[in-house]
């Protein structure tokens, strides 16, 4: 028996109700929102949820949980020198001021910019965040001790060079050095000795997003380096945001001090405990949201093939790791959640109410199905009762109306952690839809 052809694009839906949390703030520490329908709703970031898939999947993998058990992954950081420094004077045996050193010039000489060497905690981190496999700093330091007295030599006429550029510039009255890597001093610029071809295609190679199958999944975009490879990510997010106007709670909080109620406790007269301050030891407040969540995201089968075999993989081999990646993807997608405030709203232990997946030609994002927003007075007074089963409804019959339409479209199936989300899509019969009761079976 042959299997039914995969559609290109998976799309996932996601209905989930969130009691007195803050997942996500804005610069100030107050939530996020946005107005839609006329009303305001509260948000939560793609690239909050994002992060939080990326890292449970990575997680797994470290471990040797799920479909990826054991595969690369990526990681991303400022910190690569640091990494590399790091890899070189534990497995390598190097000073740490000389690791240090070597492989910030090394990277820079490549194409990335670094922090003021005059500030100690930003003088070692790159600028911008460079998504790569997570063995980067180790190949990097390999090869850098592999190739040890060459690279020590152009180091110091780089560095030397370097603060040549940084007097010349100082007497000139200048706020940056203006240098460039050049192979020869024709120019009017200062010129830095540019890293040998083999180095810098090593480093490159280091650098490049290789198999890491969470940078085939989300991409990667570095400017900085013209020829190091970006990545289009395979999979598309929506920001969450809630399917009936916002209500935002301001927590007025009072954090005791235990040493000043310990001496209280203890006084041995009225007077001692009156003595004392009776006030907390430290007030505030906190925002905090509730509601309940339409969130959106899809996966794009035939890019994230792409990426693996320009990662060098075989058809086979592409193949093989796409199905395990889409399996690990939705697994995240269901299970992750940001971890802002977890441990004082024990957000991450939130389940969806519903998930709902399909395949079809093209992505179908369901937002419009909430532009009005949900009326959450009882039903016997003409409203649509709670959100969650209410939103339930919407998202079904929204999904049944494009179906119809749709021919690309094929069955879907909802996956429910409510009984009384499970309670309404019974009640509904959904044409098209299938209760399943495992995330493995939202992924054919």
């Amino acid at each position: 028996m042959t299997e039914a052809p995969r559609s290109q694009f998976l799309s996932l839906h996601v209905l989930e109700t969130l009691v007195a949390v803050l997942p996500v703030r804005d610069e100030n520490g107050s939530p996020k929102s946005l107005v839609y329908g006329g009303v305001e709703r509260h948000m939560i970031t793609s690239q909050a949820r994002r992060r939080a898939e990326r890292v449970h999947a990575r997680n797994r993998a470290n471990a040797g949980v799920g479909a990826l058990a054991g595969r690369s992954t990526g990681l991303r950081t400022r910190e690569w020198a640091l990494i590399a420094a790091k890899s070189l004077e534990s497995e390598h045996g190097w000073d740490h001021e000389e690791a240090v050193r070597t492989a910030r010039a090394v990277l820079e000489a490549v194409g990335l910019k670094f922090g003021d060497r005059a500030k100690k905690t930003v003088a070692n981190l790159t600028k911008v965040l460079l998504f790569a496999p997570a063995d980067t700093g180790a190949r990097i330091a390999s090869w850098i001790d592999g190739h040890a007295e060459e690279l020590r030599t152009w180091r110091d006429g780089y560095l030397r060079a370097q603060q040549e550029a940084e007097k010349k510039n100082a007497r000139k009255g200048r706020t940056k050095t203006e240098t460039e890597h050049t192979e020869d001093g024709g120019s009017d610029k200062t010129t830095l000795p540019s890293l040998p071809k083999e180095h810098r295609d090593a480093v490159l190679l280091a650098i490049a997003p290789r198999d890491a199958i969470d940078i085939a999944l989300y991409g990667r975009f570095l400017a900085e380096i013209a020829d190091s490879p970006n990545v289009d990510g395979a999979v598309q997010s929506s920001h969450a945001f809630t399917v009936q106007e916002a209500e935002q709670v301001d927590d007025f909080y009072a954090a005791a001090d235990d040493a000043k109620l310990q001496r209280k406790q203890n006084a041995l007269d009225f007077l001692d405990a009156a003595a004392d301050d009776a006030g907390a030891g430290m007030t505030g407040y906190q925002s905090l949201i509730s509601g309940t969540f339409y969130r959106h995201a899809v996966l794009d089968r035939a890019q994230l093939h792409t990426n693996l075999r320009a990662a060098g993989m075989t058809e086979a081999e592409a193949t093989e790791t796409a199905v395990a990646a889409e399996k690990e993807f939705v697994n995240a997608f269901v299970e992750a959640f940001p971890e802002a405030k977890k441990n004082s709203t024990a957000s991450t232990g939130s389940l969806p109410g519903l998930v709902l997946a399909f395949e079809g030609a093209r992505p179908y994002n369901y937002a419009a199905a909430f532009q009005l927003p949900i009326d959450e007075t009882p039903v016997a007074k003409k409203g649509e009762g709670p959100a969650g089963p209410a939103a339930v409804r919407r998202l079904l019959a929204h999904h049944t109306f494009v179906s119809q339409r749709r021919p690309d479209l094929t069955s879907a199936r909802a996956l429910a952690f409510d009984p009384q989300i499970d309670a309404v899509l019974r009640q509904e019969k959904a044409e098209g839809v299938a209760n399943v009761m495992s995330i493995e079976e939202l992924t054919q």
